[in-house]
Order: C-alpha cells, then structure tokens, then sequence
C-alpha cells in the first residue's frame, strides 16, 4: 500500500515501497516531468542498519535496476544527483569496490541513456571514526570522512547554473576588486592573465566540486558556496531539538541541508520538480519547499514521516513564505 503521509502546497510525502509507487497511477504520472532526483540511497553497508540497506551482489542488482526508472522520469534536461558512501568488504581492512561498481553499471545502463556530469565530494570531519575494528581498535586504517556525490543526465547539457551557487570571494580578491590592480601576465603555469580580466565583481566565485562541512583548518575562513548558508540556519538545530524533546531517534543518515540546497539551486528553478525516492527524514522536500520549488518524496519506513513533518513545523519555513 501506498499512502500519503502528510503534503504541503508544494509537496507530497509518501509512505510505502517506492518501486510499487513508481508502478502506480500517481507515480507513472510523474514520467518526464522531474527536473531532479536527489536522494541519498541505502548504502552498501556489510551490516544491516535500522534504515535499511542491501548487501553484496542484490544490493548493486538492485542500484542498477533504478537507472532506466530514474531515466523515465526525468526531463529531457533534467539530472539525477545521489550521494553514496563508501564501503568495505565484511571481516577485512579493504575497501570494497561495490558502490563503485554499481555507479559505473548504474551510469553505463544500456535502456537508460545516462552520462555523468561531474563528481562531487562532501568532506566532514567531524564524522564518527569507522569503520571502527580498523581505526579505533586495531589502528590500521584512517577515518573514513566523507561521501561521494555524482551527478548524472540524459544530455550532455542539462539545465544547470553555477552562477546560481557561487561562493564568497576571498578577502585578497575583494581587496583585488576595491583597488582595481593586479600583476597581469604570465605565470608559472604558462597561464596568461589579461590586465582586466579578474577586475569584474560577479558576486563570488565558481564552486569547487569539494565542500568543506567543516573547517580543515580552524585559521582559514570556509568558503562553502553561499546555497550552504542554509545549513546555518536554525532549520537543523531545531529539527534535532524537537526530535529529542518527543523522545524520537533522528534518521542516521540524513543529507546536510546545505548540499541539498546546492544542487536544487543548481540544477533548477523556483517551481520545478525535485523527486526524493528515498527520503528519510525528508532533507530534500524541506529544502524544495524552502527554494520554492515543488517536491514528491517516497519513503518505505513509516516512522520516518514523523520526521518529516516535524520539520514543517519549523518557523524559517514560514518565514521564507511570508518573504517570498
């Protein structure tokens, strides 16, 4: 069964198996129409977790599986955006090459027509040593601290805008463009560098494909692009705070607000369609719903729609409407 959980004037949360919804009446209608899917799969973890997750050869027959039906409901110049973790084979300090082989198979899917645009990294120091019998007990590996995101499209050229997304200048190019100098020419690199070609202030520069979560270094200023500003908000904070107070166990997995806002910032524009298959506590509709963009999110785990809804209730969401 498939039911609506709960649904905003932009968006619908769903409960029930996703595969199935895409099976449905409701879900065939949404063919061609999603102008992103961004979502944050099960890993392929060696050990089950409480949000589920396959293993092994089921987990990548599995993945690539989703590539035609992904395919199918996008635009024409729409993109695919999915985060995935890195994994280990059971019992042995070696990585597994599982989830790359699965992006590879999931990218190179004959019915799909797929390309992969860019890949992108999300590094967070402050994430829990793991896996642990090889970092924290035996000591023979390093932490492992960050996620892999690849976009993927239909085209070689789907809707996209970095001028969207761009991040604060440094503080010597703001001084570059107050004094309208700098030393033009050759450098090193046989780069050529024209007298004006630095000197036009476009409101930040070009992201990188490496976020930064958290200061490497806490004597360097973090200049995440400026869609990351929402992970400064109150949103999460208070998110975790309401969780704690109703005695519910947050989702352990969830996308960090601001990476969700990169790529619908990105990829689309207010009023297009952002799609979730896998949406836990609902990270990708909160920041639709937030950019005003219209959103469907389809989760199997009930008690996950709790949490959802708990962050509609968050007041920079009514804030966000009353300024637009």
């Amino acid at each position: 069964m498939v039911r609506i959980a709960h649904q905003t004037q932009l968006g619908k949360y769903y409960i029930g198996d996703t595969e199935r919804f895409f099976r449905l009446k409701k879900g065939r209608e949404l063919k061609g129409k999603v102008q992103l899917i961004l979502t944050s799969p099960p890993f392929p973890l060696n050990r089950k977790k409480s949000y589920g997750n396959l293993q092994g050869e089921d987990y990548k027959s599995w993945f690539v599986g989703l590539a035609k039906v992904f395919s199918d409901f996008l635009t024409e110049d729409g993109s695919i955006v999915i985060e995935m973790g890195n994994s280990w084979v059971s019992g042995r300090p070696v990585q597994s090459l599982l989830h790359l082989e699965s992006l590879i198979e999931f990218v190179k899917h004959p019915d799909a027509n797929l390309r992969l645009c860019q890949q992108f990294v999300a590094y967070n120091p402050s994430r829990l040593p793991s896996p642990a019998e090889w970092v924290t007990v035996q000591r023979i590996r390093t932490t492992d601290s960050y996620t892999h995101v690849w976009w993927m499209a239909k085209t070689d050229f789907p809707k996209a805008d970095n001028s969207k997304v761009l991040r604060p200048y440094s503080n010597s190019m703001k001084q570059l463009l107050r004094k309208q100098q700098y030393n033009s020419g050759v450098r090193p690199s046989e780069h050529v560098l024209s007298e004006e070609g630095f000197l036009t202030d476009h409101g930040g520069s070009i992201a990188h494909n490496f976020f930064e979560l958290e200061p490497m270094n806490s004597k360097r200023e973090v200049r995440l692009p400026n869609a990351f500003s929402l992970s400064n908000t109150d949103a999460n904070s208070f998110f975790i705070r309401t969780c704690r107070e109703r005695n519910i166990t947050p989702h352990p997995a969830r996308m960090p607000l601001g990476l969700a806002a990169f790529f619908i910032q990105l990829l689309t524009d207010p009023d297009d369609l952002v799609l979730d298959p896998f949406a836990g506590s609902n990270t990708t509709g909160f920041t639709a719903e937030l950019l005003n963009r219209r959103w469907i999110s389809t989760e199997i785990k009930p008690d996950y729609a709790k949490q959802s809804k708990i962050r509609f209730e968050d007041e920079i969401l009514h804030k966000s409407k009353s300024k637009g």
